[in-house]
């Protein structure tokens, strides 16, 4: 399944947006313009449908409750809402979509000020199947303190929305927790979005599978890796622990193998990246890919995700990628499309713009995203 189009209203540094999403969307922007905030929708649709998550009190909890949440320049209006279209193809896109889901949540009059639902919605096919709050609701206001999303015994008829959220991936890999993971007393996160169970998920997959992934996971190292040779999985035979190992080209014929403690940073979130992109065809949410990358690997992540999303048994899925790197949008036949987010002036929120006609002429003619929409996104903060 896939998001088409999401509608924002007062979250984080967004007032108002509504905006397309294709299969491969990328959000350029410069530091702090809210990329991160915009993929944190998805993530916080992710915390709020996972049956371990919380549900909608602890999702707003975990970020710091409403008040970091809502957008400073929501005055009268100060619900928080997300609306979102979904459809199980991005190609036939012509009449309602498959479903659509809307929420609404604001404070609790009066009371603990807990987060509370002042709307939620569910239409399939422009057909209504829910409608909130309901009679049951009004006699009953402590259940708006849950969404019926969240909830096993109340989305029977709409779960495949929460199993969609809930399969979400969020990555942005810090390599020193991998790297140093039996060191770091720092307790591994929910989701671990940071990578320091990196090795122990791949561990959790079948051998078959594993074998399966770390083969293609390697055919693309090959294209992108000058002298890489060989990439394998193992576990400590004293410990138990699971490692990669990788070996590159060499003049002498046996050479040495090295651990993951021994890989560049950049090397580990490059196979994290690969991994990810093979491990589902659910959507996935990438932060700046491109850290720690040479320019030359970095121009080929488009072309990489591509490849390995081709690879899947299971056609479908969607990325969403953060970004304010030239070189990743270097390509002039970048395969997705593109939301620039300019900052307001003087406290007023982001806005997002997608690529104008003249954008699109000038991208079709030869010039690339980095040539094209890079500078329109300074100039908002006055970079140029």
């Amino acid at each position: 399944m896939y998001v088409s189009r999401v509608r924002i209203r007062n979250w984080r540094n967004f007032r108002e947006v509504d905006v397309a999403l294709s299969e491969i969307t990328c959000l350029i922007g410069p530091n702090a313009s809210g990329k991160s905030n915009f993929l944190d929708v998805f993530r916080f649709m992710r915390d709020l449908s996972n049956p371990s998550g919380g549900g909608l009190q602890q999702s707003v909890e975990s970020r710091g409750g409403l008040k970091k949440l809502r957008c400073l320049a929501a005055r009268q209006d100060s619900n928080i809402e997300f609306e979102f279209d979904l459809r199980h193809s991005l190609t036939k896109q012509k009449g309602p979509p498959d479903w659509q889901y809307q929420l609404a949540f604001g404070n609790e009059t009066g009371g603990k000020r807990r987060a509370t639902i002042k709307s939620e919605s569910v239409r399939s096919r422009g057909k209504t199947v829910l409608e909130r709050p309901n009679n049951e609701d009004s006699q009953d206001p402590e259940r708006l303190t849950e969404t019926f999303l969240e909830q096993v015994n109340s989305n029977r008829e709409f779960r495949e929305i929460s199993q969609f959220f809930a399969r979400t991936l969020y990555l942005h890999l810090v390599p020193q927790f991998l790297k140093f993971s039996e060191k770091l007393a720092a307790r591994s996160l929910d989701s671990d979005p940071f990578g320091q169970g990196f090795l122990d998920e791949i561990a959790s997959v079948t051998a078959k599978v594993r074998t399966t992934r770390l083969k293609r996971t390697e055919a693309i190292l090959k294209q992108v890796i000058p002298g890489f040779a060989e990439l394998r999985f193992l576990k400590d035979a004293v410990t138990g622990r699971p490692h990669l190992e990788m070996r590159y080209s060499h003049w002498r014929p046996n050479a040495a193998w090295q651990r993951e403690d021994q890989f560049s940073d950049g090397t580990l979130r490059l196979i994290a990246l690969i991994w990810t992109l093979l491990a589902t065809d659910n959507l996935i949410l990438l932060e700046e890919p491109e850290l720690s990358l040479h320019r030359k690997i970095v121009e080929q992540i488009p072309g990489l995700i591509v490849r390995a999303r081709r690879s899947l048994k299971a056609a479908g899925g969607q990325v969403f990628i953060s970004t304010h790197s030239g070189a990743l949008m270097s390509n002039d036949s970048f395969p997705g499309s593109f939301l620039m987010l300019k900052p307001g002036e003087n406290g007023e929120p982001t806005t997002i713009q997608m690529p104008s006609e003249a954008d699109l002429l000038a991208m079709q003619s030869g010039m690339t995203p980095a040539d094209v929409l890079l500078p329109q996104t300074a100039e908002s903060i006055g970079m140029l």
